[in-house]
């Protein structure tokens, strides 16, 4: 094994994209040696082998966690590393970004068609990255994947960042933006009835505090597709002690966030403004949970697919046990993400047709 610590360097000096699918291309066990050779400190030893050398590397450039204590820096580094991994892009027939005209302000958005002559269910997307950090850019690979392989349209709402602004304002242009979608249904060419929400982390949490704002309006969502989503900002669960650190989510980021997004603004942590575990769950639409097993948020969104089952929502609950937080956002890198990503997207089409 003495020739793996050159081999690491010779990857390492790459710089991250290459770097990062060069490791990707290396066998399990390698990838296992590595992180020891790197110096990993946490003990999980089901986490995607990957994903450990990814963090291992990371924790040795002293990066950890991906919000701090200066939001615009955060804001910064997170495009920067987006960026840096990014590789060739999905293809999509039409990608064109339009501005939303909304009562809460104008708000920018991207929109991913597959077939433009052709009459498609859209998705409505609310990117993740804790309410503080992230864009149209940072999502803009998801959203391809997910247009392609759902075979729908995609509007990704580049809404407003806390802590600038309030949770009210940041879900009123969030929920502006679905009854836009409603209303502008015929010249977007939705196939009737056909419109959900989606999002990931911070992102899950904005789609379903959105479906329980919209139950009972015309714009109502008829889907939810919920990834890793925040749902409990009061209430910690086991996974919370047991993935708070050297993940790509930790404890910190999540006391970082409660802060900006919460506390600044005077919201109390079990208002299901910010916390929809606490909301009402009835006459919500079918929702497709997914987990990620290596996630501090791991427990409240399992226990939040279970809290839909029961005020008689259809709900299909999906746990990616071997991956961590914020897996979507690494399929330019990790083919094994790429794989579960696509996976979700074909398996949550199946699941909208068949309860639509």
């Amino acid at each position: 094994m003495t020739a793996l610590p050159q081999k690491i360097q010779t990857i390492l000096d790459k710089g991250q994209g290459p770097a990062a699918r060069a490791l990707d291309k290396l066998p399990k066990i390698v990838q296992e040696s590595l992180a020891k050779l790197l110096g990993y400190p946490y003990q999980y030893p089901d986490l995607d082998a990957f994903t450990k050398c990814l963090m291992a590397v990371q924790i040795k450039q002293g990066r950890i966690g991906f919000i701090g204590d200066d939001p615009i820096e955060s804001r910064r580094q997170f495009d920067a590393q987006m960026l840096a991994i990014l590789n060739k892009s999905t293809s999509i027939d039409s990608v064109e970004d339009i501005r939303l005209p909304l009562q809460s302000g104008t708000v920018f958005a991207r929109h991913y068609h597959p077939a433009p002559n052709k009459k498609l269910p859209m998705i409505v997307f609310y990117h993740g990255g804790g309410f503080v950090v992230g864009g149209l850019d940072t999502h803009d690979e998801v959203c391809r994947l997910i247009a392609k392989y759902a075979k729908v349209q995609v509007l990704s709402i580049d809404y407003p960042l806390a802590p600038e602004v309030s949770p009210q304002l940041l879900i009123k242009s969030c929920e502006d933006a679905l009854a836009w979608v409603y209303q502008n249904r015929r010249q977007l060419k939705i196939y009737k009835n056909r419109i959900a929400v989606a999002g990931d982390s911070a992102g899950g949490n904005i789609s379903t505090v959105v479906a329980q704002h919209a139950a009972g309006k015309s714009y109502a969502p008829q889907a939810q597709l919920l990834i890793y989503p925040v749902v409990d900002f009061k209430s910690r669960h086991p996974s919370f002690y047991a993935y708070g650190e050297g993940l790509v989510l930790t404890s910190k980021d999540v006391d970082y966030v409660t802060d900006y997004y919460a506390t600044q603004h005077n919201v109390t942590l079990d208002d299901a403004l910010i916390s929809p575990t606490y909301g009402s769950l009835k006459k919500l639409a079918p929702a497709y949970v997914i987990t990620a097993g290596h996630d501090l948020l791991h427990d409240e969104g399992e226990i939040y697919s279970h809290k839909l089952r029961q005020s008689g929502v259809k709900v299909q609950y999906i746990d990616y046990p071997e991956q961590t937080h914020g897996f979507i956002n690494l399929t330019p890198i990790s083919s094994k993400a790429k794989r579960n990503t696509i996976e979700i997207a074909k398996n949550f089409r199946k699941f909208w047709d068949k309860h639509h």
